[in-house]
């Protein structure tokens, strides 16, 4: 194949063309591994060595065996090593010889495992490796997709079970008594692809598995329990607050690895101007379009990530015009894959693109989790992943068997990827990032002690195992009339189901339906958090590529009746946010500065909405709204410089505000480097004197009730942040702010004011005085 043949150095000039030669910011080239192997443990067993040998694995490598000795001997086990490593082997051989080893002399069947993934198709693509296996072993899916047939016979009679989190909290750990026999047999737990458990949905996570293993305990059993992680930092911390119990981590790959190029690319500026007249760059979906076409020509088997639906069907379409244009031949042989298809429709694609038929693809992270796909070339992302992690384990899929790879990371016009292209030692020379979540925030921890209480009464003992802060919560919900104490034990004597209290995708209330109002049909949903500035009356909104104007937003019902529209204007709300310190938890004194973690209080109220002519953006009208104040109790990091330093420094009293609010938008922007979150998790709030603090402050806070982690993440690694955000800004090609590093396209204030200038003397004068 081509990228076997090319050296990646040629590939990459032959994209960077003279016309485009200033785009490639860095290529950094890695050298290429050799594999470690090592003989078969000597308690596997017979049929399982002779099922993965027919499989072309004659013998395993050494960080596999490590990993499953260290779950056969019954030690908690974290695998996180790269893309393509065989982490799958490391649980699947002590779990499959468990379950035909341990049974019974009348033939009783043997121990039993729960695979446990964040998503159907991951528990599907394990199903299908599993079977393929031939084993005499029962082997299951039970997820929201499984009929109630095939879901009575897992329950009696499975023995290796594929599920995910929503099911083990709603169905299975609420009925445990009917999974009596399952429980009593579990050996291995394996918590799949544990790296995206962070955030609130970590949180949630994490008190679903210390339910599990109460549950295990009520029927005499004590399961090992593995995890497997693309390489995250910290694993035996991140798997420890999982699970509750200490972990032990296998972080040396000892897989084979081909030569891997990873370029970074940054799209130009266009002549277009957009808001507040600043530089727009060319959009990274059009680039990679470019690029994928260029790639496809040479024959080399691409594929490309892009972040939404519409991207992934707009490289495609463009990518095939393209060729259309120049290799009439090759058209064909691109497509599009992303959530939504049906399970046909999505095989079909993963085979041809197996099978070299199709060349080019561009695919949502549909394709990120665990989906075999081999053979591929190079991988092509539109925009950072999010996570160092992330974007390792998507320029993992290119180079599998040990073939050379190569991975592009095209900019998107955001301050974090700008921040990335122009400082490569940020993604290259630092560990990938630790995953973020609190599992004391209160308002996930007591629905989760409410449904232990519904499973089992709750003991003091078991306060234990759901943390610190645990004691206080179950007092809480006692005063509250959730639980009941009687003696020892606290009862759940609520008629509602009480894991119906905790949604553990989601923590911001009930999404708001889309309904068609002449036909009353339901056309999408909007999260309740953003459905005041997204679905309010007047609204233009664009779902699938349609546009719709929404006639009416019922707040009490959670409705927005819509009809299609192509009005000439688009809209944005505007909003009043303000922020009240409720409690300072951590400090540190920065000179004459201060650095604060604590417990605020943020009220939201959408005002009015903008009517902007579409294509100049021009505002035509703002539209009041009259729309309730929502107040969100959360975590925030904050910091304050005095009146002193700012005049000693020469910062005018004028220049405050848009100084402020400049590096406020520019440290949400980079946050994301530092805590595994998105932009849109956090908020921020800045002010050139808060009545607070007496003082100019500037607040990035968890936009999740309760908080998520991530600004204490903030705070802990402030220094390293803020440098990060300085460097942001002043690296930007543009002259007075863009939205590569301090517009914000989530701004209720329209990004104004904002000054350029401005926020880098003011973190030049914060930093100075660390």
């Amino acid at each position: 194949m081509p990228a076997q043949t090319t050296p990646i150095r040629e590939l990459v000039t032959s994209l960077a063309t003279p016309s485009r030669a200033d785009r490639l910011r860095h290529l950094e080239v890695l050298p290429p591994r050799a594999a470690t192997h090592t003989a078969w443990p000597e308690w596997v067993a017979p049929a399982v060595r002779e099922a993965f040998e027919q499989r072309g694995i004659e013998r395993p490598w050494q960080h596999q065996v490590e990993a499953a000795q260290s779950a056969y001997d019954g030690q908690h086990t974290v695998i996180a090593t790269g893309t393509a490593s065989g982490k799958s082997l490391s649980y699947q051989l002590p779990a499959l010889t468990a379950s035909l080893t341990q049974r019974g002399p009348r033939g009783e069947r043997g121990a039993t495992a729960l695979y446990i993934a964040p998503t159907k198709a991951l528990a599907q693509d394990q199903l299908a490796s599993i079977r393929d296996l031939g084993l005499d072993i029962r082997v299951s899916t039970h997820d929201g997709d499984s009929s109630r047939e095939l879901r009575d016979w897992s329950r009696d009679h499975g023995e290796y079970l594929l599920t995910n989190p929503d099911m083990l909290h709603r169905s299975m750990l609420p009925g445990h008594a009917r999974w009596a026999r399952f429980w009593k047999s579990l050996r291995y737990v394996v918590i799949d692809e544990c790296h995206h458990y962070r955030g609130v949905f970590g949180a949630h996570v994490s008190h679903v598995l210390r339910r599990l293993r109460r549950i295990c305990a009520l029927y005499g059993a004590n399961p090992t329990f593995v995890l497997a992680s693309a390489t995250v930092a910290e694993p035996a911390d991140l798997g420890e607050r999982l699970v509750g119990a200490a972990v032990t981590a296998i972080t040396h790959d000892t897989s084979p690895r081909g030569q891997v190029g990873l370029v970074l690319w940054e799209p130009p500026f266009t002549s277009h101007l957009g808001e507040n007249g600043a530089p727009v760059r060319r959009a990274a979906t059009s680039e990679v379009a470019d690029l994928m076409t260029d790639l496809v020509v040479a024959g080399v088997r691409t594929l490309a990530f892009v972040r939404s639906r519409r991207g992934a069907e707009a490289v495609a379409a463009t990518s095939r015009d393209l060729l259309t244009e120049v290799a009439p031949e090759l058209a064909g042989r691109v497509a599009p894959y992303r959530g939504g298809y049906l399970p046909e429709e999505r095989r079909a694609i993963e085979q041809r693109l197996r099978s070299g038929e199709l060349v080019g693809l561009a695919a949502t992270n549909a394709l990120e989790l665990g989906i075999d796909i081999s053979g591929l070339d190079a991988i092509l992302l539109a925009g950072f992943p999010g996570t160092r992690a992330a974007l390792w384990q998507q320029v993992g899929r290119a180079g599998r068997d040990g073939q050379d790879a190569l991975g592009v990371m095209v900019a998107r016009d955001d301050p974090l990827d700008t921040y990335l292209v122009n400082h490569p030692s940020a993604l290259l020379d630092r560990p990938v990032e630790a995953c973020v979540f609190d599992p004391t925030n209160h308002y996930v921890l007591g629905p989760h002690l409410c449904a232990a209480a519904e499973e089992s009464p709750l003991v003091p003992d078991d306060l234990v195992l759901f943390g610190p802060t645990a004691p206080a919560a179950v007092e809480a919900l006692t005063d509250a009339g959730l639980l009941r104490r009687r003696g020892q034990r606290w009862f759940w004597t609520d008629r509602r189901r009480a894991s119906d209290l905790a949604d553990i995708r989601s923590t911001g209330g009930s999404p708001v339906q889309l309904v068609e109002g002449s036909t009353g049909r339901v056309v999408g949903t909007v999260d309740a958090g953003a459905a005041h500035g997204t679905a309010h009356t007047g609204a233009v909104y664009v779902h699938l590529g349609e546009t719709w104007l929404v006639t009416d937003f019922d707040i009490e019902e959670n409705v927005s009746m819509i009809e299609r529209a192509d009005p000439p204007w688009s809209t944005s709300a505007r909003e009043i946010t303000d922020i009240r310190v409720a409690a300072e938890r951590l400090h540190e004194t920065w000179g004459r500065c201060r650095l604060s973690f604590g417990e605020v209080d943020v009220s939201h109220q959408v005002v009015s909405y903008l009517k902007r002519r579409i294509p100049s953006g021009e505002v035509m009208s703002e539209e009041p709204l009259d729309l309730p104040v929502r107040t969100l109790h959360t975590s925030a990091v904050w910091w304050t410089v005095p009146p002193g330093v700012l005049s000693d420094a020469g910062l005018e009293e004028a220049d405050l505000p848009g100084a402020a609010h400049a590096a406020e938008h520019a440290s949400i922007g980079l946050l994301p480097l530092f805590a595994t979150c998105d932009r849109w998790d956090i908020g921020g709030v800045s002010t050139a004197l808060h009545p607070d603090t007496g003082q100019l402050t500037v607040f990035v806070y968890d936009g999740h009730p309760g908080g998520a982690g991530f600004s204490e993440r903030g705070f802990a690694v402030a220094r390293e942040w803020l440098t990060a955000t300085r460097e942001a800004i002043v690296d930007c090609a543009c002259r007075e702010g863009c939205p590569s590093c301090i517009q914000s396209p989530k701004c209720g204030n329209q990004n104004n004011p904002l000054d350029k200038a401005g926020a880098v003397r003011l973190l030049d004068v914060l930093l100075a005085e660390r």
